[in-house]
């Protein structure tokens, strides 16, 4: 390979990891199985059964951690009253765990009765709140019969009271816990529209907001923009959480997550002076960082142009990544933008590339990698040729000496014409002569 500043000089000896020798690199935490109990004890509530529920759903023919997912996601339920989300449970363990977790009926049917009394005494009391016209107990009661729904798993119905609850709402903190209970739903509904509406209605307060709110919007906000593929405003907003948020917000999102999805957007959107800027020397997000090793060494192996270790530490992460509810459908869209933008960020110093030692770098073969670069040079990304008989890539990198005569010949034109516009100016008001506006009377 040669720099542009050695065009005539011999070809430079380059590592194939672009940049650092491969004797001296870190070496790469293998990606080991996914630890289910780790795992769901980051998070509470329904999204830990939704996210066990989610890896049995799909981890593929690994039947252990299908069976283990539903054995916790069994247990959790029943701290719960969602009879129905058991059912399915049950249904789907199909007797392999044993009686124990087998159909439990009396359970199932004292559940319902006791919510079946529930829903009663809360309908008498939110019909008693209205019949007074008590504009706080009716929020409460509609806010009671939110959560009642909720716990029960009728998502729908729990949405609709917790909006009704907008109409009494008499503080600002009232509208805060009814945007937060929007979102919430919201977000186990898939419904990221409502939460980018309720997310901005929140932050439309006049007045000031808690830190740990702030950084739960944030958190909200990136969801959604990730759930809409806009990466980079994703990025943006995890980038942005304050590490003051710690496990508080567990019932949608743990703190890990916010390091990985972050980071993923970031490599995958941002260009390099904005990773250094916001993201390595972030010193809010690397608090994030440092629980997500991974993570944070394949972002500064990309950063330095580590491309072999960082695409190895991006390997060793994809199939526990695979089995994560939000960021399962865009694993290999963000996978495919990091490593165009790793291939583009490769042979930007070199006026030549040797495509056996990129093709080494990026662990791939050279019939692959010249699809690759054909892609990116068809969709003018990378302004270069292949020589596909000698296996090399030839940059085509702008004349700079004719680019500066055409400049100093564009500047030497501006300036002949200026200055006989100044001339002109000049020798009319030196012969007075004003041209006059005819004006209708």
């Amino acid at each position: 390979m040669e720099r542009d500043d050695e065009a005539s000089g011999p070809m430079m000896e380059m590592c194939t990891n672009g940049g650092e020798e491969t004797s001296n690199r870190r070496p790469i935490i293998s990606g080991e199985p996914l630890d289910i109990e780790a795992y769901a004890a980051l998070y509470k509530g329904r999204t830990k059964i939704m996210r066990l529920l989610f890896i049995a759903n799909h981890c593929g023919g690994n039947h252990a951690i299908q069976l283990e997912a539903l054995r916790m996601a069994y247990d959790e339920i029943k701290k719960g009253e969602n009879t129905q989300l058991f059912r399915d449970v049950v249904n789907k363990i199909g007797g392999r765990l044993g009686d124990k977790y087998g159909m439990d009926s009396a359970w199932c049917e004292a559940v319902d009765r006791r919510a079946e009394q529930k829903k009663g005494k809360l309908e008498n009391e939110l019909s008693s709140y209205r019949t007074n016209l008590i504009k706080e107990s009716i929020r409460m009661g509609y806010n009671d019969f939110g959560d009642f729904y909720y716990a029960c798993g009728m998502l729908g119905d729990a949405f609709k009271n917790y909006i009704r609850t907008r109409d009494y709402c008499t503080t600002t903190k009232h509208i805060i816990h009814m945007c937060m209970n929007a979102i919430l739903v919201s977000i186990e509904m898939g419904q990221f529209t409502h939460v980018t509406s309720y997310v901005n209605k929140a932050e439309q307060n006049p007045d000031p907001l808690d830190p740990i709110v702030i950084a739960k919007l944030r958190c909200a906000s990136g969801l959604a923009h990730l759930e809409l593929k806009k990466y980079k405003l994703a990025a943006r907003k995890f980038l942005d959480v304050n590490p003051e948020l710690g496990n508080s917000y567990n019932e949608v999102i743990a703190p890990q997550d916010i390091a990985t999805y972050g980071g993923l957007c970031a490599l995958a959107s941002f260009d390099r002076s904005e990773l250094k800027q916001k993201v390595i020397d972030n010193i809010n997000f690397r608090n994030f960082l440092e629980l997500v090793p991974e993570v944070r060494e394949l972002i500064n192996d990309f950063y330095s142009s580590r491309y072999a270790s960082c695409l190895e530490y991006l390997a060793s992460l994809k199939a526990n990544l695979l089995l994560d509810i939000h960021l399962h459908d865009h694993v290999d869209t963000l996978y495919d933008q990091i490593r165009k933008k790793a291939l583009i960020q490769y042979t930007l110093p070199f006026v030549s590339v040797d495509l056996s030692r990129m093709a080494d770098a990026f662990k791939t073969s050279v019939s692959g990698l010249e699809k690759e670069l054909e892609a990116l040079i068809t969709d003018n990304q990378i302004q270069a040729r292949i020589d596909s008989h000698n296996k090399i890539l030839y940059a085509r990198h702008a004349d700079q000496r004719n680019a500066t005569f055409q400049k100093v010949l564009q500047m030497g034109n501006e300036f002949d014409r200026d200055v006989r516009a100044m001339l002109l100016r000049a020798n009319l008001l030196k012969h007075e002569y004003h041209a006059r506006s005819s004006r209708k009377l």
